[in-house]
């Protein structure tokens, strides 16, 4: 077969099988776009009102976010906003003061309560509030009807804690908003300022969710977490900012902490961490002594002469030549016996008995006992009189 023609039917088996399945396949499938919302990165992941200073300066007004109040590194001017996300409860009473006389020149300030929680007679509020006639104490949260033209069954603040006004804060109140439960928004004036108190910011955050706003519906309720998107929130917040907008700069306090190296590297970077930590796990083990031994240990050299003339010892009596130790004893004795006293030792049988009675004070029978041999088969006899003979050395 020549090269042109294999080529032609090549290609012709694959024009005979792509063209049907080219046709089944867009019979069978249908082209779908979809989009995927990723997670928030940087700055916005950890900043509740990133996306609120987003849209401030996309409206040619100068912003400044911070992570904590801090005015000292904050030159607060007469026409500016400070947005204090930041919990108010553990502020010092010197920061509130300075705060509240910089709002007395003109400042706009708008603060939140407490999150709701279970309140004793040691909670407090902070001293920020106790200073400006507001009662958030012992007030639980409850949903607060919102108008909107689309959605009637619109509710805001529902995860916020209402508060209460002092006699003073509620006679001289510019705005109020809430119900027999307590308020949800207030606007106090303060010198040439004003001061906007919140159940909860929730409307201005830009993360998505929001357990202020609810949608009822016919079987249940269901959270809407909408925050900036929602153009009912972008109304409440353009009013809630509304006394010095555009006329200085809005200071974000968002009061949160961006995560650190290490949770980022923990929460985001396990793909990459996880398998090098398996892959050292495995080498270690490959490089690392296998547990225990197949072989006994070997037995270590001992060189202990006490140990040597015990083992010796127990020989001798387990295949019944006890005698032999009790001999070897009485050898030392007579040797100690000839040294101290050789009259003694000269003599034999009776007379050598009585003479060693004598020397050592002791009785004949006794002596007598201890110099007679015993049975090779009696290890309680065997053990008395090679003590004796112990005994009688140490005395000569």
């Amino acid at each position: 077969m020549s090269p042109r023609l294999f080529w032609s039917l090549l290609l012709g088996a694959l024009v005979l099988l792509g063209v049907p399945l080219t046709i089944l396949f867009l019979r069978t499938h249908e082209k779908v776009t979809e989009t995927v919302v990723l997670p928030p990165q940087g700055e916005a992941s950890y900043n509740p009102l990133y996306v609120l200073g987003q849209a401030l300066r996309a409206d040619g007004i100068e912003v400044q976010s911070r992570q904590r109040l801090d005015l000292a590194q904050m030159p607060l001017a007469a026409t500016d906003t400070v947005v204090l996300l930041q919990d108010t409860a553990d502020m010092p009473p010197r920061t509130a003061q300075a705060l509240l006389d910089w709002v007395g020149t003109g400042g706009h300030l708008l603060l939140r309560t407490q999150p709701p929680a279970e309140d004793d007679a040691s909670s407090t509020q902070g001293p920020l509030l106790d200073r400006i006639g507001v009662d958030s104490l012992f007030h639980g949260s409850d949903c607060q009807p919102f108008h909107v033209v689309d959605d009637p069954s619109h509710v805001e603040f529902c995860g916020g804690r209402r508060f209460s006004l002092g006699f003073q804060a509620n006679a001289t109140a510019e705005r109020r908003w809430g119900g027999q439960e307590g308020l949800v928004f207030a606007r106090l004036p303060h010198g040439k300022g004003r001061i906007d108190v919140l159940a909860d910011m929730d409307v201005m955050r830009g993360e998505g969710p929001s357990a202020s706003t609810r949608r009822r519906t016919v079987d249940a309720d269901a959270v809407a977490r909408d925050g900036l998107h929602d153009l009912s929130h972008r109304d409440l917040t353009r009013y809630l900012l509304d006394p010095n907008y555009g006329r200085g700069t809005m200071w974000l306090v968002y009061g949160s902490r961006p995560p650190s190296l290490g949770a980022r590297i923990f929460y985001q970077g396990w793909p990459l961490w996880v398998p090098l930590l398996l892959a050292i796990l495995g080498w270690l083990w490959s490089r690392a002594q296998r547990f225990g031994s197949a072989l006994p240990a070997p037995v270590i050299e001992r060189r202990s002469l006490l140990e040597h003339v015990r083992a010796s010892g127990e020989l001798l009596l387990r295949f019944g030549h006890g005698t032999r130790l009790y001999l070897a004893v009485q050898a030392l004795f007579l040797h100690r016996l000839r040294l101290r006293a050789p009259v003694a030792a000269a003599l034999d049988g009776a007379a050598r008995d009585q003479a060693i009675a004598a020397v050592l004070q002791w009785p004949v029978n006794r002596v007598a006992s201890a110099l007679t041999p015993p049975s090779p088969h009696d290890s309680s006899a065997l053990r008395e009189r090679i003590r004796l003979l112990l005994q009688m050395r140490s005395l000569l």
